[in-house]
């Protein structure tokens, strides 16, 4: 049970127990990483939170101090809520007598740290009492099915989603009604194309031989990956798109060509006698993936093939709305690629988004410079920026500092993941989404499906966080089934009915 909010004057003395502080204007996975942390420490949590004031160079908060103290009491992890006045975080610490007080790992360079921490930390270390910079353990998969049945998380999710709309003021009929934006919209898409093979098996058992698992190949089915779901996603939802890729000159081309040309995507895949078709394996049995094989060329395609590339893009670009970058590192997009792209962007006023996937490979997401759009998941910022241990909220904003993306979406995995945008004066405004799917299928689609309406929305004109709650959607029935399969603007349409039920 949630000790009440109350303000400073009127606690008592508080035995052993851990204090945090912050305005917490948005909650998302980060702080939630954070919060928990600093109550094990103790198992008592005291959340100081700042008042409705207008900070040094920041602007008044947009949620009200009541809005984001009772918020913060719904996530049941503090045992008492402080409404300060101000930012008086020293007198909490006079008067309190924490044991912990705990702040984000940024604020451990003084040079982060307002005048009210420094002299709370001080405080703390003339007393004898203990400061902890820390952001909470990095996570990448969730462990909530051991604890709660799947039907009470899907009820959470859905509620926390709402939740989430009602505060960027985002309703059913608005997102039903952004869909019939998409049919006027057309994309250009970029990168890496993937032909994904699922081999359906029987276990057989252990080999007598070694301690290998021997298995039965039942069935294969061949699945469109890359770029190659991206595009179709967006031709699936309704939307125009034109396809700009590489496949070699072997058994996998046929496939490809025949998936895009039946979708009626824009075909300008170039054929590379160099290389093979990007092609990867996944054996499963009873749906559980045991390995996967790749047969891939990661070295980068020649110059010929870039200038065609971006010739035909070029081309593309004059009726078209917006450009996605998707680059899986298996050497199609190119540094020239990438500041071409920028350019032909700029020229013809079109949005221009990219998102960059190394589970398996090296690459940076960093590189993409200016874009309207980044989405990358957390290890891939962490790898971009060598930063294995800020907070979330610090990795995000130090990320799009570096980039200068005017948006980015930080993805979660099993926690969802944050949008974030830069409105006209310079704010930095975020929205936490929950993951949709509490037991996800196959989650390796997930991210094209999030990318395809992400580009279409912003695309065509949507507001950041109207796109982002389409995006959560579409990500949730994205992994419902095994394998990449287009996801209709149909099934996207009952899936927001059945959501705000």
């Amino acid at each position: 049970m949630i000790t009440p909010i109350k303000k400073l004057s009127e606690i008592n003395d508080i035995e052993d127990f851990s204090l945090t502080y912050g305005h917490f204007n948005t909650i998302h996975p980060g702080h939630i990483r954070y919060l928990k942390y600093a109550k094990s420490l103790t198992g008592f949590l005291v959340i100081a939170i700042i008042g409705d004031i207008k900070l040094e160079n920041t602007p008044k908060f947009k949620f009200s101090q009541k809005e984001r103290s009772e918020a913060l009491a719904m996530f049941e992890i503090a045992d008492l809520i402080i409404n300060l006045e101000n930012q008086e975080l020293h007198n909490v610490v006079q008067k309190l007598g924490p044991r912990y007080l705990v702040l984000g790992k940024e604020k451990e360079l003084p040079d982060n740290a307002e005048i009210e921490i420094k002299k709370a930390i001080n405080f703390q270390n003339e007393n004898g009492r203990l400061v902890k910079f820390e952001a909470g353990e990095v996570n990448y998969a969730s462990t909530d099915l051991l604890s709660t049945p799947e039907f009470e998380l899907i009820e959470k999710r859905r509620t926390e989603f709402k939740i989430a709309c009602q505060r960027q003021n985002i309703d059913k009929d608005i997102l039903i009604n952004a869909l019939e934006k998409w049919q006027s919209t057309k994309m250009i898409v970029v990168g890496d194309i993937i032909v994904d093979q699922y081999a359906a098996c029987e276990a057989l058992g252990l080999s007598a031989e070694a301690p290998v698992v021997v298995v039965k190949e039942l069935e294969q089915k061949n699945f469109i990956g890359g770029v190659g779901i991206v595009a179709s996603h967006i031709r699936s939802l309704g939307a125009k798109c034109d396809l700009h890729s590489v496949i070699g000159d072997d058994e996998n081309k046929k496939f490809v060509l025949d998936v895009i040309n039946s979708s009626k995507i824009g075909n300008f895949i170039i054929k590379d006698k160099s290389r093979p078709t990007t092609f990867k394996k996944r054996y499963l049995v009873e749906n559980q993936k045991l390995f996967r094989v790749s047969r891939l060329e990661d070295k980068f395609i020649n110059k010929e093939i870039e200038n065609k590339i971006l010739e035909n893009i070029e081309y593309c670009a004059k009726d078209s709305h917006g450009i996605i970058i998707s680059d899986f590192v298996y050497g199609v997009v190119t540094e020239n690629l990438i500041s071409s792209i920028y350019q032909i962007a700029k020229k013809y006023n079109l949005k221009i988004i990219a998102d960059l996937q190394c589970s398996s490979q090296i690459g940076s997401v960093a590189k993409f410079k200016s874009f309207s759009l980044l989405c990358p998941n957390e290890r891939e910022a962490r790898i971009a920026l060598q930063d294995k241990s800020t907070s979330l909220e610090s990795l995000s904003q130090n990320l799009l500092k570096i980039t200068k993306a005017e948006k980015l979406i930080m993805k979660l995995g099993a926690s969802g993941f944050i949008a974030y945008e830069t409105n006209d004066i310079g704010e930095c405004l975020s929205q936490s989404f929950p993951a949709l799917s509490v037991n996800p299928l196959d989650v390796s689609g997930a991210g094209d499906s999030l990318l395809a309406v992400m580009s279409i929305g912003l695309a065509s004109g949507q507001p950041m966080m109207v796109s982002a709650a389409l995006s959560a959607c579409m990500a949730g029935l994205s992994v419902q089934t095994m394998g990449n399969t287009p996801i209709k603007l149909d099934s996207l349409r009952k899936n927001i009915i059945e959501i705000f039920k």
